[in-house]
């Protein structure tokens, strides 16, 4: 499966960004989803996965409450809504897929998209 993010950018402290995953060659509703960051110099790093069936979310506690993962599979989409941004949460966000596995861990998964820039910046 292919997946392409979009709708990184610049955004102020406190601001909001909603990033989308499209894929092609495969169905979302078949693969678990994540979305993963990596900030300059530091390793890549879980921020929010959902399972096939849709109902089963997890997110890294530096973004519970804040960050939003969902899915429209009429468009094969996977959303990452972010609110109240801060300074820390700058880095390039990749969507992935994987076949199974634990969802934090980002060997287990198998897909990856190119990644897209978010900066946080006043």
């Amino acid at each position: 499966v292919n997946l392409v993010e979009s709708g990184g950018g610049t955004v102020q402290p406190g601001g909001s960004l909603r990033l989308s995953c499209e894929a092609s060659g495969g169905s979302i509703s078949a693969y678990p989803m994540g979305w993963f960051r990596q900030a300059p110099g530091k390793e890549r790093r879980f921020v929010a996965a959902m399972e096939r069936s849709g109902g089963t979310t997890n997110y890294a506690d530096a973004v519970q409450g804040r960050f939003t993962i969902s899915r429209n599979g009429a468009k094969n989409t996977v959303y990452l809504q972010m609110n109240d941004l801060k300074p820390q949460d700058t880095a390039i966000y990749y969507c992935a897929a994987r076949g199974g596995g634990a969802y934090f861990d980002r060997h287990e998964y198998d897909y990856w998209g190119q990644g897209t820039q978010v900066t946080v910046s006043s």
